[in-house]
Formats: structure tokens, C-alpha cells, sequence
């Protein structure tokens, strides 16, 4: 916990305000947007400081649940925020080419992200910070006294040619915490209320190579499943939950012929602090209902499976 006492959110608020302030001074802050409450709760903390001094990027890799990017840039329109939204799918996905190892995977994600914030940091004149919403949980990942867990793209510094210093209020946050600081600061529900989602996004959703085929699959059948999660009213009970692309193809029968396609894994888990996550016995008429839907309308699954598996032994992510 913040400085190991009970968060006062009110409290943390104002330091934090004084603290950027005090930082920065008129210099101008560009931070990353993903669309998560990591991210969202670091922009509207700093814009409470700095205003429109505040210049946030949302870059879509390409591996954001369905109709994110569009979604996520309408969600901030009414927030007062600066945000510009760059495509650049193609890049992502070439840069991951024939890579099928988690951590090679996570790095090339990471990098290319960097490249593209970059190109664009550099059109915004006398930027001189980078904000990230960085939270306890990702530097303990990154930096366990048994190596290193998985590593997260805001952990680990910036490229020397960035020459930008950083700001990351979060840091010393547990998620739940965060989302104290949200509702503290006035950010709608739906906004705070998000299940976290990775960095790489569905990239470590997808095992094996990234394509825009096996993505496209994950897309639709995570879609399917959060939505299911919605109408039982189960969403705001779960911590996370998504889809996961396995590239093992099984054999099934469609209109009584054989196919042999791949297989969609399914998570949901509880947690605190991301540190430690439990399994969730959710409804069977829900994944009964979920396996259906997948496997009839989305092409290339014809098989649904139920990971419970807990954190540990189990990372929350598959990659």
C-alpha cells in the first residue's frame, strides 16, 4: 500500500497534484493512453495539475479487443483530455513476424511501441516529460528477486534518444487502490470499473505468432465471452477475464463433415493486487451459452475449454 498505511485518495490527490506540479513546472507531458484505469486515472490526475499541458497518444497495435480504439477515443472525448490516435497495425505485426517466444514477443510489442510514441513525442514541441501509469504490481513482475516474471512495457526505462524524464504518480499503487483514486477524481464507472488489460494487449492472448487472422478469432470470441459476462451481470464481480488464442488444432464435426480447427481457452479470476489470483466458478449455462456462440459464429474454433487454473502456480496471463 502507499506508503505502507491505508490510502487516502483525497489525500494522495493532492500530494500527487503538488508533486507534478512542483516536477514539471511549464513543461509539457506526454503520456501513452491505452484505455485501461492504469492509464486513465495517471491522465486525469495530471491534467487536474497541468491541464491542457498534458498531451496524451493512443496507439492501436492492432491487438485491442474489438472496436477499442474507436471506443476508448469516444469514452475520452467528453474528459478534457488531449488525446490523438495513431494506427499503426502493420507495424506491430511485422515487427512480431515469427516470433513465438512470450518474452521475445513482449519485447518486440514493446519496442515497436516505443518507436511509434517516439516518432510522435518528437511532433510535440517542448515536451520534456513522459507520464506512465506504471503501478506496484508491474515493477514487482519486472523485477523479482527470482528474475524476471514477465516484463511489462512501462517497466525497465526509455530509450536515451526519448531525453525525457518521468512521471509515474501510480507507482507505489496497488490496482484496488487506483480505482480509489478514480472514483476520488470523478472518473465515470464504466471507465474505472475495467478489467485490466495487458500492455501487449491480445498479444499475449495469442500463443504462437501474432497474425491478423488468429487475432481477428481472438477478437470475436472474447467479445462473445465479455459480453455473456455483461448480461449475467458477472462483469463488475470478476477482476479479468478474456479469451486466449491456442494454436492447436483439434478435430471436431460441423453439419456432420470433420473439421480441424483451433481451440479458444477462456479465463476468469479474482485478485487484490494481481500478485496472487483465484479461480471463479462461473455458471455452467453461461459457458455452455459462451461455447456455442463461439464455436457457430466465429470461423476457425471449433473448441471451447475453462482455464482454472490459479495464480500461483499460474501467471493471470497465458504469455
Amino acid at each position: 500500500m502507499y506508503n505502507g498505511e491505508k490510502l487516502d485518495a483525497k489525500k494522495f490527490i493532492d500530494e500527487q497534484i503538488a508533486q507534478i506540479r512542483e516536477q514539471v513546472k511549464d513543461d509539457i507531458v506526454i503520456l501513452g493512453l491505452s484505455g485501461g484505469v492504469d492509464s486513465t486515472v495517471t491522465a486525469v490526475l495530471i491534467n487536474k495539475a497541468i491541464g491542457s499541458r498534458l498531451q496524451c497518444i493512443f496507439v492501436d497495435h492492432g491487438l485491442l479487443r474489438k472496436n477499442e480504439f474507436e471506443d476508448v477515443l469516444e469514452q475520452y472525448n467528453d474528459m478534457g483530455l488531449i488525446v490523438k490516435g495513431v494506427r499503426a497495425q502493420d507495424r506491430f505485426f511485422a515487427a512480431c513476424k515469427g516470433i513465438t517466444d512470450p518474452e521475445l514477443k513482449r519485447k518486440a510489442i514493446g519496442k515497436t511501441f516505443i518507436d511509434v510514441f517516439n516518432e510522435e513525442a518528437k511532433m510535440i514541441e517542448n515536451a520534456r516529460w513522459l507520464a506512465q501509469g506504471t503501478i506496484w504490481p508491474d515493477i514487482a513482475e519486472s523485477h523479482s528477486d527470482k528474475g524476471t516474471i514477465k516484463s511489462h512495457h512501462n517497466v525497465g526505462g526509455l530509450p536515451k534518444e526519448m531525453n525525457l524524464g518521468l512521471v509515474e504518480p501510480l507507482k507505489y499503487l496497488y490496482k484496488f487502490e487506483v480505482r480509489e483514486v478514480g472514483h476520488a477524481l470523478g472518473i465515470p464507472e464504466n471507465l474505472i470499473g475495467r478489467h485490466p488489460f495487458p500492455g501487449p494487449g491480445l498479444g499475449v492472448r495469442c500463443l504462437g505468432e501474432l497474425t491478423p487472422e488468429k487475432i481477428h478469432i481472438l477478437q470475436e470470441a472474447d467479445a462473445i465471452f465479455i459480453n455473456a459476462l455483461r448480461r449475467y451481470d458477472l462483469y463488475d464481480k470478476i477482476w479479468q477475464a478474456g479469451a486466449i488464442f491456442v494454436p492447436q488444432k483439434t478435430t471436431g464435426v460441423s453439419d456432420g463433415k470433420r473439421t480441424y480447427d483451433n481451440v479458444i481457452a477462456l479465463r476468469a479470476v479474482n485478485s487484490v493486487d494481481a500478485i496472487t489470483a483465484q479461480i471463479i466458478r462461473l455458471p455452467w449455462e453461461l459457458l455452455d451459452e459462451v461455447q456455442h456462440d463461439i464455436i457457430a459464429n466465429v470461423d476457425g474454433v471449433n473448441r471451447v475449454v475453462y482455464d482454472i487454473s490459479s495464480k500461483p502456480q499460474a501467471t493471470i496471463e497465458w504469455e
